[in-house]
């Protein structure tokens, strides 16, 4: 099985976009859409075409994993509280709602401190399981 690295990122006009870093059956491969889930639709039938176009390696399996900015991982993940999550990181919550709007952009220590908060909250939830 063949792992595409994926990049998803808000627009200025406030589309989302999907990009692989790598060709895919010949060819690197976009999405778009009004949301990230529109996105991702759009860039899965993007790898159907390619499948299609390319019979030789059209029978290849391929995985994506996904890099998100920080819009999109809010948009994505919508059901996350963005000022806990700022609580959590040691950010100011009314900052961190500006930085999801996209009115203000998040520098490489916050992200780095945002990031490690997100790994964070993985591990507790992968480590979780509910009792009936």
């Amino acid at each position: 099985m063949k792992n595409i690295m994926v990049t998803i990122a808000r627009a200025m006009d406030g589309t989302f976009w999907c990009q692989t870093e790598t060709d895919v059956f010949g060819a690197q491969l976009n999405g778009s859409g009004a949301s990230v889930k529109e996105a991702k639709a759009d860039l899965m039938g993007c790898l159907e075409d390619a499948r299609a176009d390319s019979p030789s390696n059209g029978d290849a399996e391929v995985a994506f994993s996904y890099q998100y900015d920080l819009q999109s991982f809010f948009d994505y993940f919508s059901f996350l509280n963005v000022s806990e999550i700022a609580r959590r990181a040691e950010i100011n919550p009314s900052l961190m709602r500006q930085y999801v709007s996209g009115y203000k952009r998040a520098g490489e220590k916050t992200y780095n401190r945002l990031a490690a908060c997100i790994s964070d909250i993985s591990k507790e939830m992968q480590s979780a399981s509910l009792r009936g």
